[in-house]
């Protein structure tokens, strides 16, 4: 339930980012995701997220009126069922969760890509048991499909919802 009503901003990916998605890979944050990465696919992220290109967007979630950096939010091509969609993902920090940051971003990233007009629907695949993404889709009307297993990241297998936007 959203206690307060945050004010943010989404701003593309930059190189000062960084030390956000160091603080994005703490323990508590990845334990949906496979655990923290190392140091090495940290870098990698974010080389990736600079470097997306015409494949798609990845943002810094910023709360104002203190341009306090509290997470990432971001859509990107994949194919899914032999056709080319845009996947979502989102993380915010954890002292910031439960106020509603994470919908809102969702929210400016799914309009950000819509005015990109390159694919018809935007996909997310959050873990069953993560009731606050879940939550976070439907506030956002993503439709459910069906469960899927997805492996997310390589090796790490996790049963999901899939739920697509158009």
């Amino acid at each position: 339930m959203e206690t307060n009503n945050p004010i943010i901003q989404i701003k593309p990916w930059e190189e000062d980012d960084l030390d956000l998605l160091f603080r994005i890979n703490a323990p508590e944050m990845m334990q949906l995701l496979g655990g923290p990465e190392s140091n090495e696919k940290v870098l990698k992220r974010h080389k990736r997220y600079l470097e997306l290109g015409n494949k798609g967007r990845m943002f810094s979630i910023i709360l104002l009126p203190d341009l306090e950096p509290v997470g990432s939010v971001g859509y990107w091509q994949t194919t899914w069922n032999n056709k080319s969609v845009y996947e979502t993902g989102w993380s915010v920090l954890t002292s910031y969760q439960g106020k509603g940051i994470a919908t809102k971003a969702l929210k400016l990233a799914i309009e950000e890509a819509a005015k990109e007009k390159n694919y018809e629907y935007i996909h997310a695949f959050p873990s069953i048991v993560n009731l606050a993404s879940n939550s976070i889709c439907r506030k956002n009307d993503f439709q459910f499909i069906s469960e899927c297993e997805f492996e997310y990241p390589l090796g790490n297998f996790m049963r999901c919802i899939i739920g697509v936007i158009s």
